[in-house]
């Protein structure tokens, strides 16, 4: 009898130990503040156009339905009844008479196309559009998008787009091959809408105005209201949350609004960043700042892999004789625990000193992400934690 083999591994590990550190550790803002900057570690000085809006000029969001013709077969297929539907419909408000269900076209695609409407927006004025087919359409390539109206959130129309599609890819197959190159289902028409409808605001009629800030915070809030009181020497803008500033116009002394917030958005005001650590684990990326501090800690960390591997053995009877041939499975659990690795942090260590300890260890990004939950459950971390 002769035996034969077949092997086959199964293998479950939990933190592999050994590996260097697969992901990118971004350390932003490690340098230090100018001295005419700020007199603070973490504080950095910023425009005030840079880091706030005003309330009431905004963007908005268009979108619309449209219908791409002039494909080379890559458009949608029949079983895309809305593309036929539309088609149709186009056709019977040019004259032409012909049922849905008799259309059999594919160089048509079914699109969204979406657009932003800036502030101050006139009528005449040009926009950008992204063209998204909704169909089974495997390229847009060489497309035209027939005229589509863009409504807004309101349901009013605000813009018409019309123009030859765009891609920054192509796909090509055949013989059973296909190449593609990016995303060929999703275009741009550069200036391919014109707006129609007069969103502009009249900035005339406003006493006050809002600064909003982007990110939260009651020093940036402050500091900004006493920037602008310096620069007018008066008491004209006042602090209402960690968020909004309230300017009077009339106390400005200004004789128009936008000359107001072009002398206004010129001005430097010092920020104060909240101490962060942002860990994507899909992407193994790490981003800290340099105002985040460690506590006194001391950090084990060990790594166990278990493997399971399993043998078959194929049992055959000898020639001539009775039996089968079967599968004999022969399974073996290994299961490997390495010594711990020790990391011991000073209280107010740096991130330097964290990464420069992790390095050592030779930790990977799932580890990173473990360590770092673990330091802020221990209250080490003085920062806010954030897995994206």
């Amino acid at each position: 009898m002769q035996g034969m083999k077949m092997r086959g591994k199964k293998r479950l590990e939990k933190k592999p130990h050994g590996k260097r550190i697969a992901m990118t550790l971004a350390l932003l803002a490690l340098l230090p503040a100018l001295p005419a900057m700020s007199n603070d570690v973490g504080t950095r000085t910023v425009r005030i156009k840079d880091i706030s809006t005003v309330a009431g000029i905004r963007d908005n969001q268009l979108v619309g339905y449209g219908m791409v013709v002039g494909l080379m077969g890559t458009g949608d297929r029949r079983q895309t009844i809305f593309s036929t539907q539309t088609l149709s419909n186009i056709l019977q408000r040019m004259g032409i008479q012909i049922p849905a269900e008799s259309v059999r076209v594919n160089n048509i695609a079914s699109v969204f196309v979406t657009a932003t409407l800036p502030p101050f927006a006139h009528p005449g004025m040009r926009i950008d559009v992204t063209v998204s087919s909704i169909g089974d359409a495997k390229s847009l390539e060489g497309g035209l998008l027939l005229m589509s109206p863009l409504y807004g959130a309101d349901g009013q129309a605000y813009a018409s787009a019309q123009g030859p599609v765009t891609l920054g890819g192509y796909t090509a197959q055949g013989g059973g091959n296909r190449r593609q190159v990016n995303h060929p289902t999703v275009g741009r028409i550069p200036g391919g809408a014109i707006v129609e409808r007069n969103t502009s605001i009249d900035l005339s009629n406003l006493t006050t105005l809002s600064i909003l800030l982007r990110d939260a915070d009651f020093s940036t809030a402050r500091d900004l209201a006493e920037t602008i009181n310096d620069e007018f020497g008066k008491e004209l803008a006042w602090a209402v949350d960690s968020r909004q500033v309230e300017i009077s116009v009339e106390e400005s002394g200004e004789g128009s609004v936008p000359k107001l917030l072009a002398r206004i958005e010129s001005l430097f005001v010092t920020v104060y960043p909240p101490a962060k650590v942002v860990v994507n684990e899909r992407t193994g990326t790490v981003v800290m700042g340099a105002q985040v501090k460690l506590g006194a800690v001391s950090i084990l960390h060990g790594s166990l892999v278990i493997e399971i591997a399993t043998e078959f053995q194929v049992s055959q009877p000898s020639p001539f004789g009775r039996g089968d041939t079967t599968v004999v499975p022969q399974t073996e659990i290994l299961a490997q625990e390495t010594p711990a690795q020790r990391i011991e942090l000073q209280q107010g260590a740096t991130v330097e000193d964290l990464v420069r300890g992790l390095q050592a260890i030779g930790a990977t990004a799932r580890d990173i992400v473990a360590i770092l939950q673990a330091i802020k459950a221990a209250g080490a971390l003085q920062a806010q934690l954030v897995v994206i």
